[in-house]
């Protein structure tokens, strides 16, 4: 595919009046997939279950949450958590739909709606686990579809590689991204920035899509906007910077600051930056990880919060507090789930209300 216009985009989800909703719209559910995968979190995976489940239980106060599991010896060892946390099980649903891994944000499905229409449609990106890094990735890569079918929505194929965590919205018209992921060539090789715009704008149902540059160090999907940059209204964002200039982050989310000062939404008006910090660099063998508090999700009931055993911690939940007064902010220690190289966002995909 060369040129963009060999897609057809007249049948596309903005075409027949379907948008992705902000985060904050009201949602039926929170979608999950548990996890299972010990090379995601090597040595670690047991550890991540009792605030994996402190998460679910703050979203389940206000919505379902519908989980992803390979069999039934899943869904027991799943509820035996969940119990020990006290999560209320009627608020909890299991579906047989195996997968890999258990990045919902990334290989969840993309639900649309048309408000006026009262309608619902998925759409089903292509998902290659960040540029062909973990394979296998096949059982994650239908799992919109299989969603789709079991609750008898439409779905949508664009045939390109998207990822949940490299898009934000303000539901508003507006995309922001980075162009570390979108234009990596892992992704969609054959395809330009304009193309993707392209793409973006007719199966997401924007009509304006903002650009930064690279995500922060220790980040392996090539730079997730939702570790630097997120939404908290239509007219305002939240920013990771860090306050160490020695740190690797320090110049990248400068750069990034100083682009979305300069940024103006479809109104012209310019867009309102509210700095967040970085917390304490977090090491585990060696390695430095992705630990962001921007990784927040944000559900019916309550913004859930990553965080780290550092002092930064309260003064982000504090910011974040600000930005969402109507909800209780919330943080959850992510230190041992950040080893799985992203936190509560990446692991949830909100189901928005018709």
């Amino acid at each position: 595919m060369s040129q963009s216009s060999t897609m057809d985009f007249n049948n596309s989800p903005a075409k027949q009046g379907f948008t992705f909703p902000a985060e904050w719209a009201p949602h039926t559910a929170t979608w999950l997939s548990w996890p299972h995968k010990e090379a995601s979190w090597p040595g670690k995976l047991d550890t991540i279950y009792a605030k994996y489940c402190e998460f679910i239980k703050e979203v389940s106060v206000g919505e379902l949450v519908r989980i992803n599991v390979a069999d039934q010896q899943m869904i027991e060892f799943a509820r035996q958590h969940l119990h020990q946390a006290g999560v209320d099980l009627n608020r909890i649903q299991f579906f047989e739909f195996p997968t890999n891994d258990a990045w919902c944000r990334d290989h969840g499905p993309a639900f649309l709606v048309n408000r006026e229409a009262k309608r619902k449609v998925v759409v089903d990106w292509g998902y290659n686990a960040w540029g062909g890094k973990y394979p296998p990735y096949d059982l994650d890569d239908v799992i919109p579809t299989r969603i789709a079918e079991h609750f008898n929505l439409p779905v949508y194929h664009p045939g390109i590689v998207m990822e949940g965590g490299s898009v934000e919205f303000n539901g508003k018209g507006t995309l922001l991204t980075t162009t570390a992921c979108l234009l990596n060539q892992n992704r969609n090789p054959h395809l330009n920035q304009a193309q993707i715009e392209e793409y973006l704008q007719n199966y997401y149902g924007v009509e304006q899509v903002l650009w930064l540059g690279d995500g922060i160090i220790g980040d392996d999907t090539d730079g997730h906007i939702d570790d630097i940059t997120r939404f908290v209204k239509e007219d305002t964002v939240v920013t990771v910077v860090e306050e160490n200039k020695n740190d690797e982050n320090y110049h990248i989310l400068q750069e990034n600051l100083q682009a979305l000062n300069k940024m103006r939404l479809l109104d012209g008006k310019q867009l309102n930056v509210v700095e967040l910090p970085m917390p304490t660099p977090v090491i585990y063998e060696d390695q430095p990880l992705p630990a962001s508090y921007a990784n927040f999700y944000i559900s019916n009931a309550a913004v859930v919060v990553p965080t780290y055993r550092c002092a930064n911690d309260n003064k982000a939940l504090d910011i974040l507090q600000q930005c969402f007064p109507d909800r209780k902010v919330v943080g959850v220690d992510s230190t041992d789930i950040i080893w799985g190289l992203g936190s509560f966002h990446c692991l949830s995909q909100q189901e928005p209300e018709v």
